[in-house]
């Protein structure tokens, strides 16, 4: 048994490591074909072009992109993510400091959509066919289409300035305590929890269904066993796989595409920081952004997979070897 996790997470890792490789080079083949000049765009529209080629060959922005990339790559390798372009300093602490934040609203949001969406997947199955069924469904549905911005908007005009009962930013004054820093991150959290609640429900609901259609289940259902005990043991327990794979997948989502939820709430998260970064092209910063979140969702997904080989070893046919 040892010896076949071994195997099968060495697997993944190698997998993990070449997927962050290709990544690596997708963003720094993306970076290079954002338009515009770096030192153009520090110095300003009126800088003489004798200073603008100077600033560029101090950056090493008009070296040769495999020496950039060959460059960037050995510091990464070292855990240097090299300078920002643009505040001449490490990139690291900008990106430590951003994907902090956007894990604590991540986090917020999480803990109000996981136990809803898994809650609401799971009692529409159990009512499937009923009105209840075709409620949640629906309502799950037409969430999910909801545009992210319109939303946000609909959030900050309803809770923050018609009842005034929310904060329309999610930026929290210096010194802040735990509860006043939630009660900011809520309003940008809810919009979150309107576009995932629908995936994450309907996935819980499919596995439910499935799990109660199962021989096993018919088999405990004719041993006598009460219904909840049945739902309990065995139909929750198989129906939450595919729901672990989604929410692990919205991982990255809720960490890294949240440009639009954090520039309408100014807060200061790593999707903010890398379209800040892309406008300024600020090129280390933008880099070091996204292959931070690639490897944050690459991380998610690696874990999802070790949980449901663990409540589901089959999953994992080299560990039965």
């Amino acid at each position: 048994m040892r010896s076949g996790w071994g195997a099968w997470f060495a697997r993944r890792i190698s997998l993990s490591l070449l997927t962050l490789f290709l990544l690596s080079l997708v963003v720094f083949a993306g970076g290079q074909l954002l338009p515009g000049n770096v030192g153009r765009t520090i110095l300003g529209p009126l800088a003489d072009a004798r200073a603008v080629a100077a600033l560029n060959h101090q950056l090493g922005v008009d070296r040769p992109a495999i020496v950039q990339y060959l460059g960037w790559i050995g510091g990464l390798l070292h855990g240097n993510m090299g300078e920002s372009l643009e505040f001449r300093s490490p990139v690291a602490p900008f990106i430590g400091a951003a994907l902090v934040k956007s894990l604590k609203l991540a986090a917020v949001a999480f803990m109000i959509v996981v136990p809803l969406s898994i809650g609401g997947g799971v009692v529409a199955a159990l009512k499937a066919g009923t009105a209840i069924d075709r409620t949640i469904s629906l309502a799950g549905l037409s969430l999910t289409i909801i545009p992210e911005f319109v939303s946000s908007i609909v959030v900050i005009l309803l809770f923050g300035i018609w009842l005034r009962i929310l904060p329309i930013s999610a930026s929290w004054p210096e010194g802040a305590g735990p509860l006043d820093q939630l009660r900011h991150l809520i309003p940008p959290a809810i919009p979150l929890v309107v576009i995932q609640f629908g995936y994450i429900a309907r996935m819980a609901r499919a596995g439910t269904i499935e799990a109660l259609e199962a021989d096993y289940t018919r088999t405990a259902i004719l041993k006598g066993l009460p219904r909840a005990l049945v739902v309990q043991r065995h139909v929750l327990r198989n129906a939450l796989l595919p729901t672990i794979t989604v929410i692990a997948t919205q991982t990255a989502y809720l960490v890294g595409g949240l440009v639009v939820v954090e520039t309408l709430f100014r807060y200061q998260g790593i999707g903010s920081l890398i379209l800040t970064a892309a406008r300024g092209k600020d090129f280390p910063m933008l880099e070091g952004g996204i292959l931070t979140v690639g490897a944050v969702y690459i991380g998610a997904t690696l874990i999802a997979d070790a949980l449901a080989v663990l409540v589901n070893p089959r999953l994992a046919p080299e560990m039965t070897g």
